[in-house]
């Protein structure tokens, strides 16, 4: 009997059959500046209407909360998180995605499972008037194991020159805006998977991989509304290192972005962690989001319209001189 490729552990139908299941909603997220279709070796987009554009990208993955997912097999949320990762951070630049693509890579492919995540990416898309233009799904016997899934996504944004949002017209007296999460998003679940070892006890009335796995936030919407209407000096958003390493990415020199503790609304599920893994709350803060998913720096005369556009956004800070970039008090 011959070698094949599927003898060797990649089945190439089963691949075709997941572009079967996804083709028709991708091809519902785009619009009239993609100029191709999936299939291609490259995908194009158009770009027009700008005077001076700066393309903004951003890559990023889900990390392991995959895990969460892959054990506790409810996989509709790792797609919307995986473009929340990516799209969040070109958001803070002023940035409007144009168009998202995917990596998706497995030890033996489930077409059911990886069009399960792409309908994630294709809802997050469609929820900020993005474009999925492409991706990759691999198959790599050997390298994972079969159940074992790995996903990551890239996406382009683009804003004009003149109105890149970087922190640099951040100054004393001006007011840091909390944008709440919806939980713990793609970060510290290393952490967490190690204090919650069963996804499936029960948690405020439902099994726990529900509240772990509920959806990044999508910040777009909101971004651009508070865009739409006020000069914003600086955003910052609220992953990997949580608070304490994240904000001071967009303080100017000399000055500090002075936290209320206090005022930070935490999810109840982190004080939960925190309490059963006996974690010290600055640790909580410089590994979680804390229940802030996104900061939002703007001049003291704009602040009460930010607390106004956005429904739940409330303050927690303002920035004064200092060098240290970053004080909880």
């Amino acid at each position: 009997m011959s070698n094949t490729y599927k003898s060797a552990g990649v089945d190439k139908e089963e691949g075709y059959k997941t572009v079967d299941k996804i083709k028709t909603a991708v091809s519902e997220t785009h619009n009239a500046n993609v100029l191709n279709n999936l299939g291609s070796f490259g995908a194009f987009y158009e770009i027009a209407g700008y005077k001076n554009p700066v393309l903004v990208s951003g890559t990023d993955g889900v990390g392991t909360k995959l895990k969460v997912a892959l054990d506790s097999k409810k996989y509709d949320s790792i797609g919307v998180d995986c473009f929340a990762m990516c799209a969040n951070d070109i958001i803070c630049h002023g940035a409007k995605p144009l168009f998202f693509l995917d990596y998706l890579a497995c030890g033996k492919l489930d077409s059911e499972i990886a069009a399960e995540i792409v309908m994630g990416m294709v809802k997050a898309c469609k929820d900020n008037n993005c474009a999925l233009i492409g991706g990759e799904t691999a198959e790599m016997p050997g390298m994972y194991k079969p159940g074992d899934y790995d996903v990551a996504g890239f996406c382009v944004g683009i804003v004009e020159k003149d109105q890149i949002i970087d922190g640099s017209n951040i100054k004393k007296g001006c007011k840091i805006i909390a944008l709440p999460s919806s939980g713990f998003h793609s970060n510290g679940f290393s952490l967490v998977r190690k204090i919650f070892p069963d996804f499936n006890e029960e948690f405020e009335g439902k099994p726990l991989y529900e509240t772990l796995l509920e959806p990044t936030r999508l910040y777009y919407q909101p971004i651009h509304k508070i865009l739409e209407e006020i000069d914003v000096c600086g955003i910052a958003h609220i992953t990997g290192g949580g608070i304490i390493e994240n904000i001071p990415r967009i303080i100017p020199e000399n000055l500090c972005a002075t936290i209320e503790v206090s005022k930070i609304k935490i999810p109840s599920v982190m004080l939960e962690l925190e309490k059963r893994g006996n974690i010290d709350r600055m640790e909580m803060y410089g590994t979680f989001n804390m229940g802030v998913g996104m900061v939002v720096v703007t001049d003291e005369e704009h602040a009460e319209k930010v607390l106004n556009l956005i429904e739940d956004a409330y303050e927690i800070g303002e920035i004064n001189e200092g060098a240290e970039k970053i004080k909880l008090i």
